[in-house]
């Protein structure tokens, strides 16, 4: 099961009560006047659609059947005010309702993907891009609709619902019962259906998430579908998927509609009774024609609002899904977490107290590390210790999925140890802020990636306030002086979506620009070169060999022949780190990076023979 279904389930096994307005409602508190406003004037349209039908009744009784006009103008002047103040509320009120659901929308969203920044990088290696994305599209645009117009419905149509009743009672309390026997019917039918619809719209709600995520895979993997020739099956899956979803949605739709048509069914014979019972009663002088009238325009008024509640009372149901998803993400906490003191001092995320920053040197130190990653039974490091003095250079090498990286994880505090201290300059990096550690820190990653924007925008995300001499400066430091060269615009070239308009190597150099731009105390190079042509490998090597003089920094690499001048290189195996030292005493140990290096170096010559034949 794909950790994407493990969170739904989780999402299942708590059913929220009362649709889920105690989960959402303290993210929308600051909407209660607004909300209030709305429900005010909706208050008086409402108020307006009860009285109405009384005129109707005193025009039958006073002009119609006693045939007396003399209250003919107040009649007119008083209809017409009303009329006019209903409408004018109906304007306030729809507006306010177009509003509240785009700016409740807008917040749920800001809210959303505000948190996804404070999350750890666990949180992304276990949730896809279409389980996020969702949440954060999906599941707000849906939840402001019904805040914004489930209010609506529900509040006009509860409260037309309760006034005409009271009004039917004062009237004639027999045909008022008569009129309102089918309410019982309505809840008893609304008991039913809720279970079914919650059920049916959680697995369509997964179902949605599924084909988003595949929708991005799709678009984000498409050369590499289009080189392996995987066009059909992809186009198959993703058939296969979307018709079980309109399977699933078809079997929602029809107990939705189902439970709407035995509503209105209810109302219509409603309607037949109070026609039928009135008509006697108004045949025999036990009520007057008007009287029959009001009845029979609440019993059909009733309709209206009795099908908006039963849609309301679905959407209630199916909104239920949609905030369980969203507080889900919301209330995720991050592994990695700041303590209030170093919070007090530093800032947080979102307002960094820069002013308390101190000055990195570089000195690092691992003391009684023991680490093991949270959704993990095994320990990948043990009473692991390490000194890393400023100015060192480690190199930590091993084969793919070895687990280089678990290293650098805890240096750049991704990660923290399960037990043990790391220390940076003396001080356990806990007690400083995870903004201020990461703001020391260049990180250039195996596959580069660049934002949608020009060059100018994406080097600025290393250094906002950058000149655009430095932004050059950075860039002829990795000598990738050539790409703004053959760009038309410089600068101010367009990279494409994730700098598709830029090769490979360009996107790599650019990167390494980025971190430059940070004037970083600590840098890291996740297998930078791994994925580069020879040329530009040789142009980030020379470039490295200047940048990282100075700077604390830890090289993952794939190369061997790279980091024979690393002051430390660390073997890793099997997720464990076996053998440490210089290059030279590791191969005369003769262990297993030897046999790593001979292997590479084997291969290497191998392919250098075959290209020159």
């Amino acid at each position: 099961m794909t950790q994407l279904n493990k969170n739904t389930e989780k999402i299942k096994q708590k059913k929220l009560p009362f649709f889920g307005l105690p989960k959402i409602a303290p993210y929308l508190k600051h909407y209660r006047v607004t909300l209030i406003l709305m429900v005010v004037f909706l208050a008086i349209t409402t108020l307006g659609d009860i009285i109405l039908p009384l005129f109707q009744r005193f025009a039958i009784d006073e002009f119609i059947e006693a045939g007396n006009l003399d209250k003919l103008p107040a009649f007119i002047i008083a209809y017409l005010a009303m009329v006019l103040i209903q409408t004018a509320s109906t304007m306030v009120w729809t507006r306010i309702s177009c509003e509240s659901e785009m700016y409740i929308s807008r917040d749920l969203k800001r809210l959303a993907f505000n948190h996804l920044q404070t999350l750890s990088f666990s949180y992304f290696n276990t949730n896809s891009v279409g389980y996020i994305h969702s949440r954060i599209m999906s599941d707000t645009m849906k939840i402001g609709q019904i805040f914004a117009w489930g209010i609506v419905d529900s509040f006009y149509s509860a409260s037309y619902i309760i006034g005409a009743s009271v009004v039917m009672f004062i009237l004639n309390w027999r045909l008022a019962l008569l009129t309102l026997s089918i309410m019982p019917i309505v809840v008893i039918i609304s008991a039913f259906f809720e279970t079914k619809l919650t059920e049916g719209n959680r697995k369509v709600r997964e179902m949605n998430s599924q084909i988003t995520g595949r929708i991005n895979e799709g678009i984000t993997g498409a050369k590499t579908s289009k080189t392996l020739v995987v066009e059909e099956k992809m186009t198959s899956d993703f058939a296969a998927l979307t018709e079980q979803m309109r399977r699933k949605s078809i079997s929602v739709a029809r107990y939705n509609g189902a439970f709407v048509s035995i509503v209105v069914l209810c109302c219509y014979i409603a309607i037949g009774l109070v026609l039928w019972y009135g008509g006697y009663m108004a045949s025999n002088n036990l009520i007057l024609i008007g009287t029959l009238s009001v009845f029979t325009t609440y019993a059909i008024g009733m309709i209206d609002p009795i099908q908006m509640l039963a849609r309301v009372i679905g959407d209630a149901i199916n909104i239920r899904v949609n905030i369980e998803r969203l507080t889900s993400l919301i209330e995720t906490e991050p592994n990695v977490t700041d303590t209030p003191e170093v919070i007090e001092k530093y800032g947080d995320t979102f307002n960094p107290k820069t002013e308390n920053w101190e000055d990195i040197k570089g000195d690092i130190e691992f003391k009684d590390v023991d680490f093991k990653y949270p959704d993990g039974d095994e320990y990948i490091l043990e009473k692991f210790n390490l000194k890393v003095p400023a100015k060192t250079t480690v190199a930590i090498v091993g084969e793919t999925g070895a687990g280089k990286s678990t290293l650098v994880n805890l240096v750049c505090r991704f990660f923290e140890p399960t037990s043990g201290k790391i220390l940076i300059d003396g001080v356990d990096y806990r007690e400083r802020s995870q903004l201020w550690l990461h703001s020391k820190i260049g990180y250039v990653l195996q596959t580069p990636h660049l934002f949608s924007g020009t060059i100018r925008e994406n080097l600025a995300y290393g250094n906002p306030n950058a000149t655009d001499e430095e932004l050059i400066a950075a860039i002829k430091s990795v000598s990738a002086e050539h790409i703004l060269e053959k760009m038309e615009n410089g600068l101010d070239s367009e990279v494409g979506e994730g700098g598709d308009l830029l090769s490979t190597g360009e996107k790599q150099l650019l990167s390494f620009a980025r971190a430059i731009l940070t004037n970083p105390s600590i840098f890291v190079l996740d297998e930078a070169t791994s994925s580069v042509d020879t040329m530009t490998e040789k142009l980030i090597a020379d470039a490295t060999e200047t940048l990282l003089h100075g700077r604390t920094s830890f090289i993952i690499a794939h190369r061997l022949s790279t980091i024979k001048q690393a002051d430390i290189i660390l073997v890793v195996k099997s997720g464990k780190i076996v053998e440490r030292g210089t290059h030279d005493e590791l191969l005369k140990a003769g262990g297993y990076y030897q046999s790593l290096y001979l292997k590479q170096f084997q291969e290497e010559n191998t392919a250098r023979a075959l290209k020159n034949n």
